[in-house]
């Protein structure tokens, strides 16, 4: 059993260079338990985004050990994820085919416009953009890829070969011919369904994936399986090169951003997860540019872009880790095994194809959208439709994505611009109005035209009072206006009252609506 942390929280009472020179035990089982279980998955991923397989291995030894110069959170599981893999895919598929040598180099300089993106956010401080994709955004993508993901693994768990790479039609055109499916990859991918599975259950470090790989390679050496397998996997070590299609990049900018923001809304969130947890800080910049270090190392070894794994840093975790050096020995057992990786040529790709769909099954969340209908009904058609696009533009699921921000900052704008504003006349005849929401520029016409209406309605008034304590928000535009409604209120005959100045609009008012009397 791995050794208690004390007071759960890692690296207490040491100093940092203390911990780089002393390697703890929970690192060494933490890092050693996350590598066996990144090895089928890097395999498995590399797939998913279009990439051979031994690319998939190259970012699961590089990336970690590069990520572990810098993170902030000492269990973050860096390498490769189905949702980076998926981003990865849809954003190259277009530009040349899946699995060629143009492909690859492509895939080598999106991944280093990734981390050179990461890193400067990073450098400028601009880790609150971990924050920017709301949740309704964040559930209705994660949801939609997570269904997309499982759709292009239908035809690897059935064993039927096809050229789609519309992963929905790739799935029909395997479902429509049942004749064709290898009833015996079929009852692989069950069971190695059952092994992750109940795996787990049983005990949150058993390694089910490694345990399922062994078996499947038994199997099929035993039984001269004739189904797919992975194939030849060179065990080579990363080929580090700068030898990149340089040309390309103009077009390959958008999906970096994209996945640049997207792709680090997950490790963002395992690492406040944690660092939650055990009441420790958790550094949103720091974090960005270890993520971009290790993408940008990914593109060296010939990789694509990496992320963070919910499940591998749960198992970092668990496995006792304390410091962030339990990145790097995941990385290092990786690379040290790489000259071994021959033994896996005859590992069912069924394997690989079961793992993926177990490993985002999680992501498909019902419950969030019934929360955000029954809360938000605005922010439940921000999540529905984000999910609906992910689907729609399968596999260019960075689309959604960038639809998905601008109806979340659309909505956003269409409830500010609702201003309420209640107005009533007490006993003694004044006017009474209470405008509520944000008063800025695109709220301001509906302030001006209740204000209208109501003196309109109430000529033999002679005294106004605006309660501003119901605004949130005042800026400029809006204090110019309610400065231009006082003064023509002014001008009718009214005397004119403010009460209830919100503490952030102190200053704004001061500056330009105090000075009302003297214009």
């Amino acid at each position: 059993m791995p050794e208690a942390r004390p007071s759960g929280r890692p690296d207490q009472g040491t100093t940092k260079r203390a911990r780089w020179k002393r390697l703890d035990p929970g690192d060494l089982l933490g890092g050693v338990s996350a590598a066996f279980v990144l090895i089928p998955q890097a395999l498995a991923y590399a797939t998913l985004a279009g990439m051979p397989v031994e690319r998939g291995l190259f970012v699961a030894a590089s990336a970690p050990i590069a990520a572990a110069l810098f993170a902030s959170s000492p269990y973050l599981g860096t390498g490769p994820t189905a949702i980076t893999s998926l981003l990865t895919f849809g954003a190259l598929s277009a530009l040349a085919a899946p699995g060629g040598s143009d492909y690859v180099a492509l895939a080598a300089l999106l991944a280093l416009l990734v981390g050179a993106i990461r890193v400067v956010l990073g450098l400028m401080h601009a880790g609150f953009l971990a924050y920017l994709m709301s949740q309704p955004i964040v559930t209705g993508f994660t949801t939609g890829a997570a269904v997309v993901i499982v759709a292009s693994q239908i035809p690897t768990v059935l064993d039927v070969p096809t050229d789609e790479t519309n992963p929905f039609l790739a799935a029909f055109e395997a479902l429509r011919y049942p004749g064709e499916w290898r009833l015996e990859s079929i009852v692989i991918s069950m069971a190695v369904a059952i092994l992750i599975v109940g795996g787990r259950k049983l005990h949150r470090l058993f390694p089910g994936v490694l345990v399922a790989v062994f078996l499947a390679l038994v199997y099929s050496d035993a039984t001269s399986y004739a189904g797919a397998v992975v194939g030849e996997i060179p065990g080579r070590f990363p080929p580090f090169s700068l030898a990149l299609p340089w040309s390309s990049t103009i077009y390959l900018v958008a999906g970096a951003f994209v996945i640049a923001i997207v792709g680090f809304s997950e490790p963002a969130a395992i690492a406040r997860h944690y660092a939650t947890l055990e009441r420790t800080r958790w550094d949103s910049n720091r974090e960005l540019i270890s993520q971009g270090v290790a993408n940008i190392a990914a593109g060296l070894s010939g990789g694509f872009p990496a992320g963070g794994s919910f499940s591998r840093s749960a198992l970092v975790r668990d496995a006792g880790a304390r410091t962030r050096l339990a990145g790097g020995v995941t990385g290092l057992v990786v690379l040290a095994i790489l000259p071994l990786m021959s033994l896996l040529s005859a590992l069912p790709t069924a394997v690989l194809g079961a793992s993926i769909i177990v490993a985002v099954r999680e992501l498909i969340r019902v419950r969030p959208f019934v929360e955000y209908r029954k809360y938000a009904r605005l922010q439940f058609f921000v999540a529905t439709v984000t999910f609906l696009l992910t689907i729609a533009f399968a596999p260019h699921v960075e689309r959604a994505v960038m639809v998905g921000v601008v109806l979340a900052i659309g909505a956003h704008l269409w409830r500010e611009l609702k201003l309420a504003i209640p107005a009533w006349v007490s006993e003694d005849g004044t006017l009474h109005l209470a405008p509520k929401g944000v008063l800025y520029f695109a709220s301001t016409p509906g302030l001006e035209d209740a204000f209208s209406r109501l003196l309109a309605e109430h000529r033999d008034a002679s005294h106004l009072v605006v309660h501003l304590d119901g605004l949130g928000r005042i800026d400029l535009t809006g204090a110019l206006v309610l400065k231009a409604l006082l003064r023509d209120a002014r001008d009718a005959g009214l005397e004119v009252e403010l009460t209830g100045v919100p503490a952030p609009a102190q200053k704004i008012i001061t500056r330009v609506i105090q000075d009302t009397d003297g214009d």
